[in-house]
């Protein structure tokens, strides 16, 4: 028996959508559920009702959770931090277009990124907290999935290509428990066009997660792992749980939760809240 979310409390709508696949219907508090054992095609209803709709996999058990890893930029936030820093540079168009052929998997990470950098040399470090306090916003529902998260007892880490000024800054204030990145590199004050350390990758992504397993003490089939672009498959894959939020194609192939619509609440629902 498959059991069918639609993330919505539209009860018309889910009526509608119960007489369509003919299915038992199921009211939650935040959603509805549905139960059959006939094929559904997915991409059939997320095109007729224009909602998010997901087939809970059948070994996922909330119960066992322990542990919720995101994507920061475009995922947990709002922006693509390099490009929004790049804009201070008047170079953000540029900037964005690597940034776009990289998340479809176009080009090699390390290198599209060493690329990006290079062409933030000279900009005066200050940029960095303008991005943080006139662009980054939390993503719609993200504020309410931690406090959720927290409630379950289930800790939170937010792992990115991006840079630890956002990551450490971001985790500290909506409460996530851990957070890794990479590090720019300042001279005098001014970005030197380079980092520091090893890059924050697919494959670092992916260490990150059974770092953080080994020292919770838990299996990475209790982890839900949340990105949006290609260099968050290599986490997804090792992840329990794989959710593509607002994804690219190539992601949203590969995860077995998509969130194409709504906002990151829509996660609670697989709790089945």
């Amino acid at each position: 028996m498959q059991t069918i979310v639609l993330h919505s409390q539209n009860l018309s709508t889910a009526k509608l959508v119960s007489k369509y696949i003919n299915a038992d219907i199921e009211p939650k508090l935040t959603h509805f559920r549905f139960y059959t054992n006939k094929k559904i095609d997915l991409d059939n209803l997320r095109d007729k009702f224009k909602l998010d709709f997901n087939i809970i996999p059948q070994d996922f058990s909330p119960a066992q959770i322990k542990l919720f890893v995101s994507d920061m930029d475009s995922t947990l936030i709002n922006i693509e931090c390099i490009d929004e820093i790049a804009d201070f540079a008047n170079i953000k168009p540029q900037v964005a277009a690597i940034t776009e052929r990289a998340m479809q998997g176009e080009l090699d990470f390390d290198s599209s990124l060493v690329e990006r950098v290079a062409l933030l040399e000279g900009l005066d470090v200050a940029v960095l907290n303008k991005v943080y306090t006139q662009k980054l916003q939390v993503n719609l529902g993200g504020q309410a999935l931690i406090q959720f998260l927290k409630s379950k007892d289930i800790k939170s880490a937010v792992v990115s290509g991006g840079f630890t000024y956002f990551t450490d800054r971001l985790a500290n204030d909506i409460g996530l428990d851990y957070s890794r990145a990479n590090t720019l590199a300042v001279d005098n004050g001014y970005l030197s066009g380079k980092t520091q350390g090893a890059i924050i990758n697919a494959q670092a992504k992916a260490d990150f997660i059974h770092e953080l397993c080994e020292l919770n003490s838990i299996k990475p089939s209790q982890v839900i792992a949340i990105g949006d672009g290609a260099n968050d498959l290599s986490m997804l894959e090792v992840a329990g749980l794989s959710i593509a939020y607002h994804a690219k194609p190539i992601v949203t192939q590969q995860a077995d939760i998509a969130i194409n619509v709504g906002g990151l609440d829509k996660i609670i629902d697989l709790f089945d809240e």
